[in-house]
């Protein structure tokens, strides 16, 4: 196999997308709340505590815990096709749940970052976390869903249930 090969066959990994469970997903819901609620209360805090800039504190501490998804859906016939943009972000930080008319993608990722200059010491540490819930314009498997991960790009390959698929019926003249 030639070194391109490789590297494209390690660069294309599979997202697992399983069936949603509403309870995890509220679950989830509730801890990113708690933690935006904590950050901005921090920020409200650093800024000396000052009333009136409530809905800034939340929407900084936000940005800073919440990874912006730039997503584009098409649907066919069949199937129906989502790319979301995650870089950074590895199929082991992904989790992608379905129902039938409802798609959940969730991910974290953690970083570290270290420097020492003689005896002074910086460590930051970094979360990103992705969560987006769309409704689907049609019912769809689950069962036979797929999703990979290429150069931070998800694509995510859902096709139609069957009794979700259209069927023609052709008009007589009586």
């Amino acid at each position: 196999m030639s070194e391109r090969a490789t590297a494209t066959k390690t660069a294309l990994a599979a997202v697992p997308a399983r069936p949603a469970a509403a309870q995890n997903l509220f679950q989830e819901i509730d801890r990113i709340y708690d933690s935006i609620s904590r950050r901005a209360y921090e920020i409200f805090e650093g800024g000396g505590s000052i009333f009136g800039r409530e809905l800034d504190d939340w929407f900084k501490a936000e940005s800073e815990l919440l990874h912006p998804l730039r997503v584009n859906m098409q649907e066919t016939d069949d199937a129906i096709t989502v790319h979301a943009e995650v870089p950074g972000f590895t199929a082991k930080d992904l989790e992608i749940q379905l129902e039938p008319e409802r798609l959940t993608i969730t991910g974290k990722r953690e970083t570290k970052e270290e420097q020492k200059k003689g005896k002074a010491i910086y460590q930051e540490h970094r979360a990103n976390e992705i969560l987006r819930v769309f409704d689907l314009p049609a019912p769809v498997d689950a069962e036979r869903s797929s999703a990979t991960l290429k150069d931070g790009m998800l694509e995510l390959r859902l096709p139609k249930s069957p009794k979700a698929k259209g069927t023609r019926v052709e008009v007589k003249a009586g």
